[in-house]
């Protein structure tokens, strides 16, 4: 058998060397189909929907400048991993997200960071000046209950696709499992991961880096599309969660090497969350996103290194 944790079992893993893998790969919403690049809105790259087994019909340029890039670990010089405050002791949770800065030119158009009250907010406290009160999005009625301060993972890439740097988080401690779900909370209101408002939601950013013994598949934001859960015209949050359907039973769909949507298999060697898509990408031309509570079988972590 091999080590499946869910719900907020431990896992028992050895030390591991985490591939980041910042692989560039600028898509962005709308057309369903990989095309040629347009001006000013890099890769049109996108990914949406599909079946299992099903291949694009071209090789995007995204892939090309993906597999460019290769495998970033931990130790590289090129990378900035946030590590500068130590998490309290005990940590009894399976996995740690660690913010890194992919920015090999010192553009300082990328960054990565947990910061606190940017969060989705479970159980938190209001108050209106004279009266306090509890206050939970919608979106993320759970959490991560170590989170005291409603930490929000914060990532930004500022200006073109086109630049050689990327945002993201290892996930780390990750080693020997088999994915069974995948997911955070996405600070954006409305329904849809489509809706233009709030937090960039590409085919290509945020997305999770997948690898293991099996292969190595991306899912982006809304490539394959996400279950969503927690939307509304008030609401702050969607929570979104890659798992088992109807033809992969077992787990999520990805798409192997970038190319074929096909179901996640295999034991994870290392997981990463890239964001590299900047503001010139549509259909928000934002370049940022906020994530929370990330989700990995079930088991939410909604903090890490920052202030």
């Amino acid at each position: 058998m091999r080590p499946r944790w869910i719900n907020h079992t431990t896992l028992k893993a050895g030390t591991l060397s985490i591939l980041a893998a910042g692989l560039l790969m600028a898509c962005e919403h709308g057309d369903r189909t990989p095309t040629a690049s347009q001006p000013g809105g890099g890769i049109r790259g996108n990914l949406i929907g599909g079946t299992p087994g099903g291949t694009l019909q071209q090789t995007p340029e995204w892939l090309a400048r993906a597999l460019s890039l290769g495998a970033l670990r931990s130790d590289d010089p090129r990378m900035t991993s946030w590590t500068d405050k130590e998490e309290p002791e005990p940590e009894e949770r399976p996995f740690k997200v660690i913010p890194f800065e992919f920015d090999p030119f010192d553009t300082y158009l990328v960054r990565a960071r947990w910061l606190r009250g940017i969060g989705c907010p479970t159980d938190a406290h209001v108050n209106d000046g004279t009266t306090q009160s509890d206050y939970s999005d919608p979106a993320c009625l759970t959490g991560d209950s170590r989170d005291d301060k409603n930490k929000g993972l914060l990532l930004v890439k500022t200006g073109p696709t086109a630049n050689y740097a990327a945002a993201g988080a290892e996930l780390k401690n990750v080693e020997g499992i088999e994915l069974v779900e995948l997911g955070y909370d996405i600070r954006k209101p409305g329904l849809s991961a489509n809706d233009p408002r709030g937090s960039h939601c590409g085919a290509g950013a945020p997305r999770f880096n997948v690898e293991t013994t099996d292969g190595f598949w991306f899912i982006g934001c809304n490539s394959p599309p996400a279950v969503s859960s927690g939307g509304g015209a008030s609401n702050a949050f969607l929570r979104l969660r890659w798992g088992p359907t109807v033809a992969c039973p077992n787990g999520p769909m990805g798409y192997k090497d970038g190319v074929t949507l096909s179901c996640v298999t295999g034991e994870v060697t290392s997981l990463a969350i890239v964001f590299d898509e900047g503001s010139d990408t549509g259909p928000d031309q934002f370049g940022l996103a906020v994530l929370d509570n990330i989700d990995v079988n079930g088991t939410l972590v909604g903090k890490g290194p920052g202030n």
